[in-house]
Order: structure tokens, then C-alpha cells, then sequence
């Protein structure tokens, strides 16, 4: 029977790369539950900082990733924000499939036994006797939908919580939370449920709900009595369709402080893109913190 042995998860294969890329002093192990991840640090370069912004990134997305994630992480310092960019955990919550692990094979050059001597020996005891015997036991049933998604909220929770930990270590003026794509969901689910009072500033980049998760986006978001900066590109229809029903719903809850910023993607110029991307966030950073652009 071929053993096989569970692999990490994509999250952490990418962040294991970014250990042996990154400097050392970028990189902070946090704890959430009993997990440990990467998450990277960046001091913002002034003497009196603006505050510490956390991002979150999104579906198979790293902590450093060349869209919003990374870019965003390395500028922001400059503008007098540090930034604390985290690993979140696969989407499923589950790891990659197994690979077998390899097995010992008989050497060729071992002496064949002949059947008076094995008649002899015998089996070595009782217990080794039996260890052909195939296993028996029930696999354990697989986890519902419904099971999956409370594991995986309970995972990204635990590691926000633990961002938060950090971040008011640094005692910061003011602490924004910040998601890319599917990031940006669950920075929206986290502020609904935990509600914590040192965190005034919320910001959507490109927001995406997670496959079959619930509520909607636009379910949420308006409940959140704090300012929000929603960020899409509208060359996509169905990123503009969304990005209005957030709208409708902020108007009639009459959110007191969402903002939409409708941006233009440059295909082919990613480069120009981010330095847009990152010239609007320090926009947005100034006019909703009272924090100075950093020119």
C-alpha cells in the first residue's frame, strides 16, 4: 500500500518563495489559533507616521503580489503609512491533492531465502504478521459546504485578529484595513462581525465575493458606519453592475462616508496602471485619515 502524505498549501508554497526572496527584516511570523503565516512589514519612512494599513489579499494571490498587493505595500511607506501585507490561507481551506510518498524497494542483491529456512524463522512476531492486513476503518465523511465556509471564515478571522495584534503594537494613529479582490470581501465580513474600534477606514480595490459565499457585498457594506473607499475598474460590465448595486445600497442605508472611485485599467501598461492605483489610494488615504499624501 502506497503511503501518502498531505502537501502544503498553495498560500504556503508562495509564501515559503517569499521567504527566500524577500529580506529578512520585511518578514514577520505571525500566530492565529495554531497556525503560523507570513506577513510583510513595511515602517513608513517619516519620523511620525500617518498610521498602518493592513492589506488582505485576494484568491490565490500572495502577500506581495505584482497587482495592488505589493506595489501598494512598497509605496505607501513613502507617503508616511506603514504597511503589513498577510498571507491568507486557500480559498477551501483545504491543501493540495497528496503525493505519494516513496517506498523502499527489496534490493535486487538480497539473497533469496529458500522455503526449509523460512519454514524455519517463521514470522518475526505476531504484530508483523499481520501488517498486510488491509485497513478496515470508515473514511472519515467529508466536510459539508456549509462546514468549509465556517472553517475557512474562522481561518482569515484568526489571521486579521492577529494583524490587528501586531499592528497596535506599533501603536499607530489610525489603522486601515485594505482588500484586494476576494480580500477586500473578507476585510468587509470581518469589520461586520468583529466590529473593532481602533479600525475607521475600509478599502475595496477591485472587491470580489468568494464562489458561493454569503452575504453579497452589497448586503454588508452599508451596515459599516465608517469610511470606505470602494475602488473597481469599469472596463468589465459585470465589476460596474456590482459596483452599482453597492452604490444603490449605500444610498439607501445612507451610509454617512462610501466613496466609489471608478478607475481605467491600461492594458498592456501595468506599470502606469499601478502608479495610478497607488496615486488614488494616497488620495484617498489624505482626504478620509486627515493624513499628509507624502506629497
Amino acid at each position: 500500500m502506497v503511503e501518502r502524505a498531505p502537501l502544503e498549501e498553495r498560500s504556503q508554497e508562495d509564501a515559503s518563495g517569499l521567504e527566500r526572496q524577500l529580506p529578512s527584516r520585511e518578514q514577520q511570523q505571525l500566530k492565529a489559533g495554531e497556525e503560523s503565516f507570513l506577513a510583510l512589514w513595511q515602517p513608513a519612512n517619516v519620523s511620525a507616521p500617518n498610521g498602518l494599513v493592513i492589506l488582505l489579499p485576494g484568491e490565490g494571490e500572495s502577500a506581495d503580489w505584482p497587482d495592488a498587493i505589493g506595489p501598494i505595500r512598497r509605496n505607501l511607506p513613502n507617503a508616511g503609512w506603514s504597511t503589513l501585507s498577510l498571507t491568507l490561507p486557500d480559498p477551501s481551506g483545504d491543501p493540495l491533492p497528496p503525493r505519494p510518498v516513496k517506498t523502499e524497494e527489496p534490493s535486487k542483491a538480497e539473497p533469496a531465502v529458500s522455503p526449509e529456512k523460512a519454514e524455519e524463522e517463521g514470522p518475526a512476531n505476531t504484530e508483523q504478521a499481520g501488517s498486510a492486513e488491509p485497513n478496515t476503518d470508515p473514511a472519515p465523511p467529508p466536510l459539508s459546504r456549509d462546514a468549509i465556509q465556517k472553517l475557512q471564515n474562522a481561518r482569515v478571522f484568526a489571521r486579521i485578529e492577529a494583524a490587528l495584534a501586531f499592528a497596535r503594537e506599533q501603536k499607530p494613529k489610525s489603522i486601515v484595513l485594505l482588500g484586494h479582490g476576494t480580500g477586500a470581501y473578507w476585510a468587509a465580513q470581518f469589520l461586520n462581525a468583529n466590529e473593532p474600534k481602533d479600525v475607521r477606514n475600509l478599502l475595496l480595490i477591485a472587491a470580489e465575493r468568494p464562489t458561493g459565499y454569503e452575504p453579497a457585498l452589497e448586503d454588508s457594506l452599508p451596515t459599516l458606519k465608517l469610511a470606505t473607499g470602494d475602488f473597481y475598474y469599469k472596463e468589465r460590465r459585470a465589476d460596474r453592475d456590482a459596483a452599482l448595486l453597492r452604490m444603490q445600497a449605500s444610498k439607501r442605508q445612507k451610509h454617512p462616508a462610501y466613496v466609489q472611485v471608478a478607475m481605467t485599467g491600461l492594458l498592456g501598461d501595468r506599470s502606469t496602471e499601478q502608479e495610478q492605483l497607488i496615486r488614488r489610494v494616497r488620495g484617498w488615504l489624505s482626504q478620509h485619515t486627515g493624513a499628509d499624501s507624502g506629497g
